[in-house]
């Protein structure tokens, strides 16, 4: 089993704000299904394009999206590592509490078999 490294704390800051917002939210929900550009991205929400780039250099700077230039286009894809890198953290403290829940259990369930509690 090979030992966790946490991200460095500033690229969990910029990766959790990055997901804060609800558009961020949805534009990495559209490049879970591919790569696309940034006025396909942009086209659900109804905004300014330059309002909407500003979402996509969050998304950026959090490591969460990757873009490029094909021409005059802006293409954007999703950086699945950084992802998978904040699931990890989550994952891991969401098993420690489980694990802490298990033991309250068996706790209260050896307390109730005694009839000390109720």
């Amino acid at each position: 089993m090979t030992k966790y490294s946490p991200p460095e704390p500033i690229a969990l800051d910029r990766g959790f704000h990055a997901l804060a917002d609800a558009t961020r939210r949805g534009v990495i929900a559209q490049l879970s299904l591919g790569e696309a550009s940034v006025a396909e991205l942009a086209a659900p929400y109804g905004m300014a394009l330059p309002s909407f780039l500003q979402h996509v250099r969050v998304l950026e700077s959090a490591g969460l999206v990757v873009t490029r230039k094909e021409g005059r286009v802006r293409r954007c894809r999703l950086e699945t590592a950084r992802l998978a890198e904040l699931d990890a953290w989550i994952t891991r403290y969401q098993q420690a509490w489980a694990a802490r829940l298990d033991r309250l259990g068996d706790l209260l369930d050896a307390t109730d078999s005694k009839g000390t509690a109720t």
